[in-house]
């Protein structure tokens, strides 16, 4: 997927006009020497940050399909994300590890590192991100099942509200045989080292 490179000025224009009202709003001079040219800067950050917006997971997904060789479960462990919670548009970070068992077909690991990407670089909630990847992947390829454990330090609960500086949330999704074998989503849990 990658960051954007070419921004398209006119929407760059457009919410620097809005990040320099906010400036304003909250008491500060975006004209001051240390801010002029923050709203652009932000601008484009945001756009890199929801750059997931703009690209199709499933194509992603679909560009490295292979013939299966072998594995019995393929785990791919702490694919590093980051992403914007919804409701407060603060960070949440965190690793996502992704476990599936091939059936014929199986999938480039770069692949489930972008898919990652694609889903983090939007507006999200750690819950819907982790289900996205899960579908997804069992969308894109035949499998016998897929399991996403995501594991997450949420900004809006850290900085602002409860204030809880060492709280972190995982949530699981599963599909195919993790969801009527327990002993294989043990086995995955253990393989993680959860």
């Amino acid at each position: 997927m990658g960051r954007i490179e070419n921004h398209d000025d006119e929407k760059v224009r457009q919410i620097a006009e809005h990040y320099a009202a906010i400036l304003r709003l909250v008491g500060e001079d975006p004209e001051r020497e240390g801010l002029k040219k923050t709203p652009v800067r932000a601008a484009k950050a945001i756009l890199d940050i929801t750059s997931g917006y703009r690209s199709d997971p499933l194509k992603i997904a679909q560009q490295a399909i292979f013939e299966h060789a072998g594995s019995r479960m393929v785990i791919v462990k702490d694919i590093e994300f980051y992403s914007m919670c919804e409701h407060h548009i603060l960070p949440f970070f965190g690793r996502v590890s992704i476990g599936y068992i091939p059936k014929g077909k199986m999938i480039g690991l770069s692949k489930l590192a972008r898919i990652v990407d694609n889903f983090a670089r939007r507006l999200q909630v750690q819950e819907r991100l982790t289900s996205q990847i899960c579908h997804l992947l069992e969308e894109a390829m035949p499998t016998e099942g897929v399991i996403v454990c995501c594991t997450g330090e949420h900004l809006c609960m850290k900085m602002r509200g409860v204030e809880k500086q060492d709280s972190a949330t995982t949530t699981y999704d599963y599909t195919g045989l993790f969801e009527t074998d327990p002993s294989l989503r043990e086995e995955f849990i253990r393989l993680l080292g959860h």
